[in-house]
């Protein structure tokens, strides 16, 4: 049939109006490269009782704990009832809390679904065509003509889908996508598209994330060679809602229905309930925090003035909290914290790769290409390592073929059936043993880091830039005094059958390990010519100082160091190193086992190996679960206090930073990464249904971008359940905002809000819950942000003073 042309201006203006409608789904990564995000990102211009009023509208998903959290919260003595009674009277609320949870509870309704047949057919239809569209390798057989963009390549397909009714030929459907776009949104007033680009995009959020996150990529090869944009999918379906006779625009909501949706809140008070109850649990929690903060610190020591055996910088993660804390504990040895891709922006490339992958936050553009080349004076070694892997790439390769070819399929079950039972039954029954064993081929197999060095030349890191990476690390930690040996540490995790494996690894990596940027940082730190300039530039690194890169596998608490070129010299040093951090690693691996089980095993450091190549352990760790809190200031600010694991820890020192620029970028960096990843748990936490990603057990993988529940429909957005709570009823999470904490005068912390609009909005909004400052220039006062760059004067007593009432247990 023919079709009238739709006119430029038309399509510009509708092309504009997704791009705004887009803005307010969140951005969806694959998931070999799992980015932690608010997954309502696109309303943090707005308060956060709005916000979530908004997802409850768009999503359906609830935005504050149930009133039996709340209660668990309130009865176990996490809220401190002194600070919720301030709250409610502060917004006019005399009733006592009992009555107030009990009236939550009876206001509490279950999500009811409201889409109807047709609008689930075209969801079905539609998640199905993006599936096979986006796969990235897992199908066997690729969908056709996907070179074509998503539009064309469904359009020529359709005719042949027996779930899309009345279309038997290509020509009966509008021949691009901005056409079947006015085709469709032609039928309504103007005034009503942004709504009904809005609902549409709204439907399927975690496709359209994640179409809208690759299509905004410019380095995605996917998208270069099998293209997709958010006009296409809006294009495709709403052809669909036509051939499938679902309905095109929302139902007009009243202003009683929209209140209904924002929240329960009491009254007629403009903030709910919820949030006065979780902002008083986020309070309690703040003093506890503030009590156990060192009233005496005003910079970084170096405690009795001696040289530390050793300075070990891990990942402001919250789980080096844990593994810090244990080697302190094992002799004289300094710990920091730094973002883990050491503030080297680039790419990775393996030895035996053939994927680059991004290494460094989503806000930071990489700038470099790192890959491993072997270095000629270990041919033998590299020699071996190839044919090691060869065997077993060409044994993987086999069995592939033989299961998924139609042919060799059955004849495989025949002959190697028995064999292939018995390994898949030695892998659930004894994963210990398969462990065991693996660590002793390790041990014979030689690691790439042995024979490997990180190429700096692709394109190459100037002496400037080198230079530049190293002092910016100093500076942002603020040091003066070096050891004889300086440890970068990344992170990655080990686990087994996990398709949110990447969720464990490094978040500032983009989802990868950590280990391959603080090893270019410690390649960097040991050329001569690089430290000599650093000399030049004040920081007085002796001559004896050697960087070593490593990982700290956050599963088992293992930590490898990459010390290949570490100088005899240094050897003894490094034997006494290796053996405190198995003995810190076995006092770390106990606490992460009690906190996964609710006992200490026997044997702590083999049950978190289990648990790594376990193919049955649907939790291998906690990963950052139970976070809520992101302390900038020096190491003695908290070394007394055990965080359990529930705090970002970034050292810096106010006293080396006289302009404010370190503090500028920690607070425009790791402090607004920090706050996705929170907000991220938190979400999918209240509402794991809908911000998050279910359970496990009914999850299925698809096209290697990421899991849907059952056998199709949405792509889950967020953290599935079994990495937020220990039952279904009984959350390890506590869904709290993040608590920010800062050691520096309270006037540079308040310049630095004002240049940095959208960080003073995340606190304003409530994004970022509570922020606090500990001025070391006024005895140490506190001062909370209250909005509008103006502070809580400080309480007259000291902070060690401000204890919570013995009646409230700690966390």
């Amino acid at each position: 049939m023919t079709r009238k042309q739709p006119r430029p201006q038309t399509l510009t203006e509708i092309k504009d109006r997704i791009d705004r409608a887009a803005d307010r789904i969140g951005s969806v990564w694959p998931l070999h490269s799992f980015v932690t995000a608010n997954p309502l990102s696109g309303f943090e211009n707005r308060p956060f009782h709005e916000a979530v009023a908004e997802g409850r509208r768009l999503f359906g998903g609830r935005g504050y704990p149930r009133p039996e959290i709340f209660r668990r919260a309130w009865e176990d003595g996490r809220i401190d009832p002194a600070i919720l009674r301030d709250e409610l009277a502060a917004n006019g609320i005399g009733d006592d809390p009992e009555t107030l949870l009990e009236e939550l509870a009876e206001r509490e309704t279950e999500r009811e679904s409201e889409i109807d047949d047709a609008t689930a057919t075209v969801d079905r239809v539609l998640a199905k065509w993006l599936a096979a569209f986006l796969d990235q390798g897992h199908a066997n057989w690729s969908m056709p003509n996907r070179e074509q963009g998503f539009y064309t390549a469904w359009r020529d397909l359709a005719p042949h889908d027996g779930d899309v009714p009345a279309c038997d030929d290509s020509d009966d459907l509008p021949e691009t996508a901005l056409a079947a776009l006015e085709d469709a949104l032609g039928e309504y007033s103007e005034s009503r598209w942004d709504a009904i680009l809005e609902h549409q995009l709204a439907a399927l959020p975690g496709w359209t994330g994640f179409i809208k996150q690759r299509a905004d990529d410019d380095t995605d090869p996917w998208q270069s060679e099998y293209p997709i944009t958010l006009a296409e999918y809006l294009g495709v379906r709403l052809v669909l809602c036509d051939l499938l006779d679902a309905p095109v625009a929302p139902e007009e909501e009243s202003s009683d229905t929209a209140s209904d949706a924002g929240s329960d809140a009491a009254g007629d008070e403009d903030v709910p309930l919820e949030e006065l109850w979780l902002s008083a649990w986020e309070q309690s929690y703040r003093r506890r925090l503030l009590t156990g903060v060192d009233e005496t610190a005003t910079e970084s020591s170096h405690g009795d003035g001696q040289r530390p055996d050793a300075q070990l910088v891990f990942c402001i993660d919250t789980r080096s909290e844990i593994i810090r804390r244990h080697i302190e504990n094992q002799g004289h040895y300094e710990t920091h914290g730094y973002a883990g891709f050491f503030g080297i922006p680039m790419q990775y490339q393996g030895y035996d790769s053939d994927v680059v992958a991004d290494a460094c936050p989503p806000i930071v553009e990489p700038q470099h290409l790192i890959a491993d080349e072997p270095e000629t004076d270990h041919g033998e070694t590299a020699t071996s390592h190839d044919q090691w892997h060869g065997l077993v790439h060409a044994t993987r390769k086999h069995f592939k073929r033989l299961k998924t070819n139609v042919v060799a399929a059955f004849p495989f079950v025949e002959g190697g059936g028995g064999a292939y039972g018995s390994a898949m039954a030695a892998r659930t029954l004894a994963p210990s043993a398969l462990y065991k064993l693996g660590t002793a081929v390790d041990e014979r197999v030689p690691s790439t880091h042995e024979f490997c060095s990180p190429t700096l030349e692709y394109p190459r890191l100037s002496d400037d830039e080198k230079v530049e990476y190293a002092q910016t690390a100093f500076e942002l930690m603020g040091w003066t005094e070096f050891s004889r040996l300086v440890v970068f540490a990344g992170h990655a995790s080990h686990t087994t059958n996990n398709p949110f494996d990447s969720s464990l690894d490094c978040g500032a990596c983009a989802g990868n390990p950590g280990g391959p940027n603080a090893r270019v940082l410690a390649t960097i730190c040991n050329d001569e010519s690089v430290t000599a300039e650093l000399r030049q530039r004040g920081f007085s690194i002796p001559e004896d100082t050697v960087f070593v890169g490593a990982e700290h596998n956050t599963t088992t608490d293992e930590i490898t160091l990459f010390d290949g070129d570490v100088p005899e010299s240094h050897r003894e040093d490094l034997e006494e190193l290796r053996e405190d951090l198995e003995r810190a690693r076995a006092g770390a691996a106990a606490e992460r086992s009690e906190s996964l089980t609710g006992t200490e095993p026997d044997d702590p450091v083999r049950e978190t190996a289990r648990r790594a190549v376990d193919w049955g352990e649907t939790r291998p760790e906690w990963g950052l679960a139970g976070n809520a809190s992101f302390v900038i200031g020096p190491r003695e600010l908290t070394d007394d206090q055990d965080l359990d694991g529930r705090a970002f820890l970034h050292s810096y020192d106010w006293t080396t930073d006289p302009d404010g620029d370190a503090l500028e970028l920690i607070m425009a960096g790791p402090l607004v990464v920090t706050q996705w990843i929170n907000n991220q748990y938190y979400f999918a936490t209240v509402d794991n249904g809908v911000y998050g990603s279910g359970s496990k057990v009914t999850q299925n993988p698809v096209g290697n971008v990421g899991v849907v529940q059952g056998n199709g429909g949405d792509l889950m957005t967020g953290l599935p359940l079994q990495s937020l709570k220990a039952a279904d009823d009984e959350p390890f999470h506590q869904p709290l905002r993040l608590t920010a904490v800062i050691h520096a005068p309270v006037d540079r912390v308040t310049d630095i809000l004002g240049t940095h609009e959208n960080v003073e909005r995340l606190v304003a909004n409530g994004w970022i819950g509570q922020l606090t400052v500990v001025d070391p220039t006024q005895d140490n006062q506190v001062f909370h942000y209250q909005g509008d760059l103006e502070w809580e004067p400080p309480a007259e007593q000291p902070i060690t003073q401000q204890a919570a009432p013995s009646s409230v247990s700690s966390d």
